[in-house]
Order: structure tokens, then sequence, then C-alpha cells
């Protein structure tokens, strides 16, 4: 089964909100700072809840935070 690769825009996304930190971001969502940490650097896929969960701290739509990108 192929790798699914999904980019995410949250590092950005965190500054260019008062420049936000892993743990301020995790807080929001209620996970760890690892996993914002995790998330950031592709190596762990959010659930759905929790990428809109992101996608609403962030005030965007789930799209302009996370894209997928097939192998």
């Amino acid at each position: 089964m192929p790798k699914i690769h999904i980019k995410n825009d949250i590092r950005a996304l965190r500054f260019k909100h008062d420049e936000m930190t892993q743990q301020q971001l995790a807080d929001l969502v209620g996970v760890t700072r690892q996993t914002i940490l995790a998330i950031e650097q592709a190596k762990y896929s959010p659930t759905l809840e929790l990428a809109f969960k992101i996608a609403e701290v962030f005030n965007e739509p789930l799209a302009e935070v996370f894209q997928y990108e097939p192998e």
C-alpha cells in the first residue's frame, strides 16, 4: 500500500497568529506539544477530528491547513 503524504502549513500559520507556540496550539486542541511537532514534521497524520480542530484554531478551511500529496 502506498504511503500517503499529507503536507501542512501549521508552522507558518502559528507564526502568522502572534507567533503561537506549539504548546499553545497543543493546549487549544487537547494534545501534547510532541503531537503538534510530529504533525508539523509530517511524521504523524492527525485524526480527522484533530485536523478540523487545528483548522478551526486558525479560522482557516481544512484544505488551507492540510494538503494531500499522492506518492
